[in-house]
């Protein structure tokens, strides 16, 4: 099955990934170093900002909305940039992508770490409702030095993520399996 969960702020929970392979769950002590010092581009933080913020758009600039960003560490490891390449636009779901979420989890790399937002929206028996989601990918198969990095650096990217509320630590299972609806 599919392990999830929301936590405020500091309350770390574990999500597990299909079809990538390694174990169920890490522990958060276990990749909780000294703080790093790494730095978060401006890019990172407006992509944040435009993500959270839902106002009224026209058709045209709600297409244009990203869907998914993957972040990684610069090459010098000093800073947290976007990943180029790794986004999924609004207006790419039903066009170019078919299942937002499984095109997600495939864009993550096998064997190094990233953080992530993905802007889910799932229907509860009231509502429709959207939930911006920050996640910290952390494959077994990546390198000791690369998650300890990264998980000494989530919280300098989490102070810039004001008010997020589902803050996962995500690692591959090889048995799940995925329902999502967006």
């Amino acid at each position: 099955g599919l392990a999830a969960g929301c936590g405020q702020h500091r309350d770390s929970r574990f999500f597990t990934w299909p079809g990538k392979g390694g174990p169920a769950a890490i522990s958060d002590e276990t990749l909780r170093p000294l703080a790093s010092g790494v730095q978060v581009a401006d890019e990172v933080c407006r992509i944040f900002y435009d993500m959270k913020v839902r106002k009224c758009s026209t058709p045209e600039e709600i297409k244009k909305r990203k869907k998914a960003v993957i972040f990684c560490l610069s090459p010098d490891k000093k800073c947290i940039i976007v990943e180029e390449g790794k986004e999924i636009l609004v207006g790419d779901v039903g066009v170019t992508v078919t299942d937002p979420f499984k095109h997600f989890v495939q864009m993550l790399p096998e064997k190094d770490c990233r953080y992530a937002l993905y802007d889910a929206s799932f229907e509860t028996k009231e509502s429709k409702k959207e939930e911006l989601m920050f996640f910290l990918w952390a494959p077994e198969q990546a390198p000791l030095k690369s998650k300890m990095i990264y998980a000494s650096s989530k919280d300098a990217i989490k102070k810039k993520f004001q008010g997020i509320v589902c803050d996962t630590i995500a690692v591959p299972c090889r048995a799940a399996h995925l329902h999502h609806t967006g």
